[in-house]
């Protein structure tokens, strides 16, 4: 096994057995039998270095050669181990038709029971605590609740990230009505957002065509308005930045997820941008109606704060949140 896994995983092949005989390298003596101290072989700092080489799988040196290196001065070992070889602009020696090889063929099913099942059990996550916290009505509580419904919410759009990925079922319709859902609940427009995403994938860590990241230039930052500066650089404003860049995009691109008529779409997709944006106005009628019966304060604490928190969940990390 450990051969196996030596000889796929780090590009190590076994040592042959070397039989007795003329030109054998006979093997080394115990340390505690040895009449001389014995130097560390070079090697040694290699193995210690593999992980990091991921370029170029470490090789072993035959002993022979070992024997005729010069030793090296203390810590010249280690600068020769890491010193320039690692290149980070090479590709990993492994391509993605490997990857998928190595994931298990049951993680490739999609059982839209199971995922339905994950959405039932948010949501009555979600209106559990909705009712507990106003039952209770404690400003004990209310901190509690708003970092745990925050959270829930950021669930719910994992749910329907995972329907624009289509990896929540085989089903398209399930998996459009299922992402109208949960996203148009907290306020993102679904195929708004989805085709964004999708752009993102096929430009992902690229300077000028990522969509989710996306650096600015020093003259186009100098180009901004105050007020735009203050919002987009200067905390906590940033934390807020989601909802912007659902209206308005990124500093220095046009359009919104709002607007069928956005370069952000194809003229193919246009109807779904309509179905969106009809699906979050019609969520934000919902909200208007439940803040003219129950007030605005009650709903300020119960929707509002969490979905701040939630909104401040893709700042706080490279890319977002985990759900789990």
């Amino acid at each position: 096994m450990a051969r196996l896994v030596l000889s796929e995983c780090c590009g190590l092949a076994p040592l042959r057995r070397l039989r007795a005989g003329r030109g054998a390298i006979a093997a080394p003596s115990p340390p505690a039998l040895s009449a001389a101290p014995r130097r560390r072989p070079a090697s040694a700092s290699i193995h210690r270095d593999w992980a990091l080489r991921v370029s170029a799988p470490t090789r072993l040196a035959s002993a022979a050669v070992e024997e005729d290196k010069p030793s090296a001065a203390p810590g010249q070992e280690e600068g020769a181990a890491a010193g320039g070889e690692f290149d980070p602009g090479a590709p990993p020696p492994f391509g993605l038709a490997e990857i998928r090889a190595a994931i298990p063929k049951h993680c490739w099913v999609k059982d839209p029971w199971r995922s339905m099942s994950y959405v039932l059990r948010d949501v009555a996550v979600v209106l559990g605590l909705a009712a507990a916290a106003a039952r209770l009505d404690s400003w004990l509580v209310w901190p509690l609740y708003w970092a745990a419904q925050g959270t829930m919410f950021w669930a719910l759009f994992v749910l329907g990230h995972d329907c624009g990925h289509g990896s929540f079922s085989n089903n398209p319709k399930l998996n459009s009505v299922v992402g109208h859902i949960l996203h148009s609940s907290i306020l993102v427009p679904y195929h708004g957002w989805r085709i964004s995403h999708r752009t993102h994938h096929q430009n992902h860590g690229h300077v000028e065509k990522d969509e989710s990241w996306h650096p600015l230039p020093e003259r186009l930052y100098k180009s901004l308005d105050f007020m735009t500066r203050k919002l987009r650089f200067t905390m906590p404003f940033p934390l807020l930045a989601f909802p912007l860049y659902l209206f308005a995009r990124s500093p220095g691109k046009s359009g919104s997820h709002f607007n069928p008529g956005s370069d952000l779409f194809q003229p193919t997709e246009k109807n779904d941008i309509i179905t969106s944006t009809a699906s979050w106005l019609a969520m934000v009628g919902v909200l208007a109606g439940l803040t003219f019966l129950m007030g605005p304060v009650p709903m300020l604490k119960l929707y509002g704060v969490p979905y701040l928190v939630r909104a401040a969940c893709p700042p706080l990390r490279p890319n977002f949140c985990k759900k789990r």
